[in-house]
């Protein structure tokens, strides 16, 4: 964990910088200092036989209209040091994660704030292995950034290099199920939040043979979650009902994440996909470790359902970036949040809100249930959680 104490100002939180577009810590100025900084931290940690080569980073955005300069002022200062930096354009998340591994870039960077309105924008990291950043490395940067010894290259910020590597991605997703001609009968409502999954989720279901309804797809830079996607499920609740579809899928503004809606119009949570997913994966023998990482913020009733079978269910902190940690440390293959963030690690070790609607439709395929059955597993409890103020914080593991 940090320091308390220290003296230098906090700009990651718990997903990535975060603020209000134009305002400390996305002004301009703080953007581009970062984008050097960023390069600086990652040259430190290059080993000498890799220092040959300038760094290379990757970036992809959501649909905001405060992307676009926000990647090229990220751009510039990286440039500054050295580094080239290429763009995906608007892509999800978790496409930037599994591409900066697949293409052996140095880090990639996306520029999102995920469920948040328009206004506000972020930017969050992944190393090279398609990994989110540790909080020592954040921490890091944070020091080079608070170093006054150093500016930024200063000057216009210029155009940012294109790439196109969406294929790529989708390819990788489409290996999660095997046998698709097993759903060809099976009609399904999209919400692409108006957000990153606007340009890869209608293609890819469709390349899948599914019976397609896509709503929320028409981004205009400001209607990003506005009154749909994964906060705002009411209206794909309404179309599945409406049109007999057998799942809605809500993805959020970034696509890291998704709520499922079952064919009665009723919401299925993470805690039920990690159930019924788990259960898939140790059918298939494919998890790993017997176990599956949860947070805090999990039902108690996924812990019992998964007692009998003898799946133990491990506990973390909120946010999904210390599931991922527990995950690497222990060698599982699943774990998530109960706002739909699942990571599946035999795909990418980052939330990924396709890659769950995909391993959602696979165990349905698989154990030719429905999903409101498979969710009906799930005994929830009422719960109450309590944030406890201590004197000092004790390590109870």
């Amino acid at each position: 964990m940090r320091n308390a104490e220290s003296t230098i100002p906090r700009l990651f939180g718990t997903d990535g910088v975060r603020g209000t577009a134009g305002k400390y810590p996305l002004d301009h100025e703080t953007v581009r200092r970062l984008g050097a900084a960023l390069i600086r931290a990652l040259n430190a940690s290059r080993r000498p036989s890799e220092r040959s080569r300038p760094p290379r980073l990757l970036v992809g955005r959501d649909t905001r209209e405060s992307g676009s300069w926000i990647e090229a002022e990220l751009a510039h200062g990286a440039a500054g040091e050295g580094a080239t930096l290429h763009s995906a354009g608007v892509v999800p998340t978790p496409a930037i994660a599994y591409l900066t591994r697949r293409e052996a870039f140095d880090a990639g960077v996306v520029i999102s704030a995920s469920h948040n309105p328009f206004e506000d924008n972020g930017i969050k990291v992944f190393s090279g292995k398609g990994e989110k950043f540790t909080e020592r490395v954040e921490a890091e940067v944070e020091a080079i950034v608070a170093d006054t010894s150093w500016s930024a290259k200063g000057g216009p910020a210029g155009p940012v290099a294109q790439v196109d590597l969406v294929n790529a991605y989708l390819e990788h997703l489409r290996v999660v199920i095997p046998e698709p001609e097993r759903l060809k009968d099976f009609s399904l409502a999209i919400d692409c939040a108006n957000g990153a999954t606007t340009t890869v989720a209608p293609q890819l279901f469709s390349s899948l043979g599914l019976k397609t309804i896509v709503t929320a797809n028409q981004p205009d830079g400001r209607n990003i979650n506005l009154h749909c996607g994964s906060t705002h499920p009411e209206a794909l609740e309404r179309i599945v009902a409406e049109h007999g579809c057998h799942m809605g899928i809500a993805f959020d503004g970034d696509g890291d994440r998704a709520i499922f809606i079952d064919h009665r119009g009723r919401i299925v949570d993470g805690d039920a996909v990690l159930l019924m997913c788990g259960r898939q994966l140790q059918h298939e023998g494919r998890l790993k470790g017997g176990a599956i990482v949860a947070t805090v913020m999990s039902n108690i009733g996924l812990e019992l359902a998964l007692k009998p079978l003898g799946i133990e269910l491990v506990r973390t902190a909120v946010g999904d970036k210390y599931v991922m940690e527990e995950m690497l440390k222990r060698g599982l293959s699943l774990g998530g949040e109960q706002s739909g963030h699942i990571i599946f690690s035999d795909y990418l070790f980052t939330g990924d809100g396709l890659c769950t609607a995909l391993n959602v439709l696979r165990t349905v395929a698989s154990s030719g249930r429905s999903l409101a059955d498979l969710a009906g597993d799930l005994t929830t409890f009422p719960q109450v959680l309590l944030n406890v103020r201590v004197r000092a914080r004790v390590n109870l593991a």
